[in-house]
């Protein structure tokens, strides 16, 4: 079987779950057994449930993974305000509650890592499993810059594409492709994920995302309640680091100096260095998805 095969038939159900403000679409990939264990997957701030596609290829049916559209993005993007990190965890507690799905391993990748942290704090009865994926850990902001300032100091291309139109579906497929991160790491996997974050019509798509959501997440990621979740998680946690950063440059987001610093509790946090991803490929590239579905499975009891 192809790659774009396998891509297609491992495509996702969509459901609705209601939230304050509207619905919240969600992906669901079922397990092979009715009973088996469920993984909540929460993706960055600019992304959308399906940057978690490649990982669950690799979980091969032995999980469901549910990974919703968080509020203002993809499906989910003519959902209003309130926005912010306790908003989305708020949500997630609404998922786990409409669908029924009791207990689940929770994870989160970069904003979505963060959304985890504070759901377990908010929500500890939801879960069984702690999972972050290259974010969570976070340090105060630096002072002198305005909140639009920050935001794109942090994930720099990721903000300016929000106010950018693309003429088809071929020219956003070609800005993401020049993309640093993904040059090695192209799939129908990243195609379907970035394809869905397109919005409007043709010539002037543009991304699903608004603006005013990612403003808000970021500048709340950076807070103190936000950044003090990890210190304060109910239950143990890894944290998987890329190696490499967001625009594939030699530093990451974490190193070994960088979390020291944290001063994380490493009986609440167990970091783990991935060598050869980058903050993006830690989640869509083939190894990197091939660890995190492990890591999953095993907090799964799988």
């Amino acid at each position: 079987m192809s790659r774009r095969q396998a891509a297609d038939e491992a495509s996702p159900e969509e459901l609705r779950v209601p939230v304050p403000g509207g619905e919240l679409a969600v992906l669901r990939w079922p397990a092979a057994s009715p009973g088996a264990p469920v993984v909540l997957a929460l993706h960055g701030i600019t992304a959308n449930g399906l940057s978690w596609s490649r990982v669950a290829h690799q979980l091969a049916g032995r999980v469901t993974l549910v990974a919703p559209d968080l509020r203002g993005r993809g499906g989910s993007g003519a959902l209003p305000g309130p926005y912010g990190i306790a908003s989305h965890a708020d949500d997630m507690a609404a998922v786990v509650d409409t669908l029924g799905l009791g207990r689940v391993v929770l994870t989160g990748h970069s904003m979505g890592a963060f959304t985890a942290a504070l759901t377990a704090v908010r929500h500890p009865d939801l879960l069984s499993g702690l999972l972050l994926v290259d974010g969570g850990v976070g340090f105060p902001a630096p002072t002198g810059l305005d909140p639009d300032e920050l935001i794109t100091a942090v994930i720099g291309p990721a903000m300016r594409r929000l106010s950018t139109t693309f003429p088809d579906r071929d020219a956003y497929r070609a800005f993401w492709q020049g993309h640093p991160a993904f040059a090695e790491a192209w799939s129908p996997w990243v195609d379907a994920y970035i394809q869905r974050d397109l919005v409007g019509e043709e010539p002037e798509l543009r991304s699903s995302c608004r603006i005013e959501a990612v403003r808000v997440d970021g500048i709340d990621q950076l807070g103190g309640q936000v950044l003090g979740a990890v210190h304060r998680l109910p239950l143990p946690a890894v944290l998987l680091w890329a190696e490499r950063g967001l625009m594939d440059e030699p530093q990451g987001l974490y190193d070994e100096q960088r979390l020291a610093a944290a001063g994380l509790d490493p009986r609440r946090v167990r970091p783990e260095r991935v060598p050869g991803v980058n903050h993006y490929t830690i989640l869509v590239g083939d190894s990197g998805a091939r660890l995190v579905a492990r890591h999953l499975l095993a907090a799964a009891g799988v």
